[in-house]
């Protein structure tokens, strides 16, 4: 009997494993504002690295990908009320945001700079930025480390709900510069047409208490199952290639990190 019990129990389980695959698509928020990681294409559809690495994971297991698209300041908020089932968009993995929701490990690492009019210079603490403006977007780890470290130095901080907004009011002069993570502030501005007369100024940012341990996943609090399910797709898909396939598409080095 308890042999039947058991095997009526493992027959209970498949099933409900098949059916969340075929009839309850994983549902993953994402901020499709932050190029190259999530950006629209003309025919308003997301691309990205983010959008392509969570379809590769999806695909890896075998669950459908529902995209929830909306503000990068309220993805923890419906990830908490279970209006999404993961947040895949380049959420940099902190102590403070392991309060809320928890983490898979990293899926790629990047440090944090400032950029600037071409010849501005820009010393280690920051003192040239005195009555600059400066500008970064809300709810990030370059929010905090700006709260934290540059207002209390007399650096003039606007907060903006996407970086597009910010790079606008760079280009149009009411900023003197802005904070971001490297990669998305180099391949989204740096290196288009728009970007070309500015560059990184001062130190890079990579303090672990500011800037984390990488972008991760964020699943809703004991959510251990679909944590470690995306831990595993990570894994497979950096060792079977497909990871750097999908990342040759927007980098031309690796941004996974030590």
């Amino acid at each position: 009997m308890k042999k039947l019990v058991l095997l009526g129990s493992l027959a209970l389980s498949l099933l409900a494993s098949s059916v969340f695959a075929a009839d309850k698509p994983l549902r993953i928020g994402i901020e499709a504002a932050y190029p190259p990681f999530a950006f629209k294409t003309p025919e308003g559809q997301i691309s990205g690295f983010d959008y392509d690495i969570g379809n590769a994971m999806c695909e890896e297991m075998k669950v459908k990908c529902q995209w929830v698209e909306q503000e990068f300041d309220g993805l923890i908020p419906s990830l908490k009320v279970k209006k999404v089932d993961a947040v895949l968009s380049s959420m940099t993995i902190t102590e403070e945001r392991k309060k809320s929701v928890d983490f898979t490990g990293k899926y790629y690492y990047s440090p944090a700079r400032l950029a600037m009019k071409k010849g501005v210079v820009v010393d280690s603490e920051f003192k040239s930025l005195v009555g600059k403006t400066i500008g970064t977007q809300r709810s990030t780890t370059t929010d905090r480390f700006a709260t934290e470290v540059l207002e209390p130095k007399g650096v003039k901080i606007v907060r903006y709900s996407t970086q597009n907004e910010i790079y606008l009011d760079v280009l149009s002069g009411r900023l003197d510069g802005v904070l971001a993570d490297v990669f998305p502030l180099n391949e989204g501005f740096l290196k288009t047409d728009s970007g070309k007369g500015f560059e990184f100024v001062g130190p890079v940012l990579n303090d672990p208490q500011y800037f984390g341990e990488g972008a991760g996943i964020a699943v809703r609090k004991g959510d251990d199952e679909l944590r470690e399910k995306f831990n595993s797709a990570i894994k497979t898909l950096r060792a079977n290639g497909k990871y750097q396939a999908i990342q040759a598409k927007y980098f031309d080095f690796d941004i996974y990190g030590d």
